[in-house]
């Protein structure tokens, strides 16, 4: 195919704007439509979750054009979104409210380093390849993290929405507002639901429509001409169009220091975040580059922190309307950015008197977007002991500090897998007769036993957590009572092998050998395993004699006694 037009000009691994690569000028008329759709779905979004974190809207619109300029420069995807995110700015704004008075310089400055720090981890993990790490978060924990997520969204945002005044933390907002609800102001209150309502409506009937724009704009317009201000109906009044900067008088390495585990939560959040939005939505052919997407994230997050700015994370339905209404590359993102930047300098008068419980709406919609609740009925069904792992994490989301919650989270995905692999128990294959095939026992298939002959297997990686497990149960299985000459495991399924199972497999070797029992290994596939065998001194212990390809191959050949 012939190069594109941009690549044309570029060196063949040239590392900035790799997601404007193969741009041909035919794509213009794509971009702009997906670049002018991108901008009005990202203007109220983004001005809604700045005020969630406790900052001016216009501040969200800022990160937008830092997020989107960072990662069109160094990330891959042609049509991944960066820019605030509902899913991290709660996280980072209930720990930082903690560390300084929300809303002061001290606050602003915190934010700021906190970008810059997670986007260090991040263009870490990019450069050296840590895309794994995002596989750290389970679907039923993820589930119940945004989950957890979405309920900090609605308390936090039900003081704007009913026109009341906003308090500090959760608990106390929840108690305010049951003291406070016989004072709900009608006209907020059915403001807010209205723009929740279309900007629903809205993404239903399709996603290229700009619901929260419609809504942000009719709200906007019904308050001013009805005369709502007069009527307590709060604003977000006037708005600076300077912007603001990296504020460093108020940090010190104290600071730094308090900040680091809440830099890595956000990046481990973010990785999962971009990991599943560059493989969800991908142009035509292209291969994703996690690795390169978090390099982008990076770059990114760096670049909002030296504006003065917050986290950004990559946004999953920006990154599909993008895809949906035909974006080509991410020149999309970048004239979104243009057309947010040439508001925020000519048109910050038009942001003046849009309500605050509109946004409220907006952030409404959020929640309820960011719920899956597929996902909830599908584990409930489907596995009911994972469905407690969701049901735990929303519950540390939501009743513990919301960065604790997220580790509780992280953890429990951790133990979960970590307990999955200490499932893992040897099982006895049998024979299908008239085969040569060796399969569990199955009540549909009757399978049979060879005289002597025992072939087990483990479908498992072997290591620390679970190599007592498979000894204990391998030599207990020997010891069942029946006469063995030969002992068979059918090893396909073991990709790994750790130091500790390597002692455990030497010890049922020598098991074997002190009763005079054939010990041989069949179908030792993987490459990762097969080293380990050789490096742990597994292979000169057994012999190159009783490694086969197939388990009748050992079976045939009945292997040479170990040791003669």
């Amino acid at each position: 195919m012939r190069p594109g037009l941009v690549a044309a000009f570029l060196p063949a691994r040239w590392p900035f704007f790799r997601g404007l690569a193969g741009w041909r000028p035919s794509d213009l008329g794509s971009d702009l439509a997906a670049g002018i759709t991108l901008a009005a779905i990202a203007v109220p979004e983004q001005m809604a979750t700045a005020r969630l974190g406790g900052f001016a809207p216009t501040a969200g619109l800022i990160v937008f054009i830092a997020g989107t300029f960072g990662f069109a420069m160094f990330g891959s995807s042609r049509v991944l979104s960066s820019g605030a995110d509902s899913t991290i700015t709660p996280i980072f704004a209930g720990s930082l409210a903690l560390l300084a008075a929300s809303g002061s310089p001290h606050y602003f400055g915190l934010a700021s380093l906190l970008a810059l720090m997670t986007g260090t981890i991040l263009l870490g993990g990019g450069i050296f390849r840590l895309g794994w790490i995002a596989n750290l978060l389970s679907i039923p924990v993820m589930t119940g993290f945004l989950a957890g997520i979405a309920i900090h969204i609605v308390i936090s945002q039900l003081p704007a929405l009913l026109g009341l005044a906003e308090s500090g933390s959760l608990p106390h907002r929840l108690a305010e507002l049951a003291a406070e609800l016989d004072h709900t102001n009608i006209f907020s209150l059915a403001l807010g639901l209205g723009v929740f309502a279309i900007t629903l409506i809205a993404e239903r009937v399709s996603s290229r429509i700009p619901g929260a724009l419609i809504a942000i704009a009719g709200a906007t317009a019904i308050a001013l001409g009805f005369g709502f201000e007069s009527h307590g109906v709060a604003a977000i009044g006037a708005v600076s169009p300077q912007l603001p900067r990296l504020t460093i008088d108020y940090l010190n390495i104290n600071d730094a220091i308090r900040l680091l585990p809440l830099a890595l939560i956000i990046a481990i959040v973010a990785m999962v975040q971009t990991s599943a939005t560059s493989r969800a939505f991908v142009r035509d052919d292209n291969v994703p580059d996690v690795n390169g997407d978090f390099i982008g994230i990076g770059a990114g997050n760096v670049l909002s922190g030296l504006f003065g700015g917050f986290a950004v994370n990559a946004s999953p339905p920006r990154s599909g309307a993008v895809l949906e209404t035909g974006g080509r590359s991410q020149l999309a993102g970048l004239l979104a950015a243009a057309a947010v930047a040439a508001l925020l300098l000519f048109g910050t008068k038009l942001l003046a008197h849009i309500p605050v419980a509109a946004l409220a709406g907006i952030l409404f919609f959020v929640a309820v977007r960011i719920v899956r609740v597929q996902v909830l009925v599908q584990t409930w069904t489907q596995a009911q002991g994972e469905f407690l792992l969701i049901i735990a994490t929303t519950a540390s989301i939501a009743l513990l500090p919301i960065q604790t919650g997220v580790g509780v989270g992280i953890a429990l995905s951790l133990l979960h897998g970590i307990w999955t692999m200490t499932r893992a128990r040897p099982i006895e294959l049998e024979r299908i007769p008239g085969t040569t095939v060796w399969w569990p026992e199955n009540a549909r298939i009757k399978g049979e036993k060879l005289e002597g002959v025992m072939v087990l297997a483990f479908q498992a990686p072997l290591a620390f957590i679970n190599a007592n497990i498979f000894e204990r149960d391998i030599i207990g299985a020997i010891d069942g009572g029946r006469a063995l000459k030969l002992v068979v495991l059918e090893a396909s399924s073991i990709v790994e092998v750790d130091f500790t199972a390597a002692q455990s497999i030497a010890r049922i070797l020598r098991y074997c050998r002190a009763r005079d029992i054939n010990f041989a290994i069949a179908r030792l596939e993987s490459t990762r395993a097969l080293a380990a065998f050789d490096r742990l001194g597994l292979l000169n212990l057994l012999g190159e004699s009783c490694v086969f390809h197939s388990v009748q191959d050992a079976v045939r050949t009945f292997c040479r006694p170990i040791g003669s």
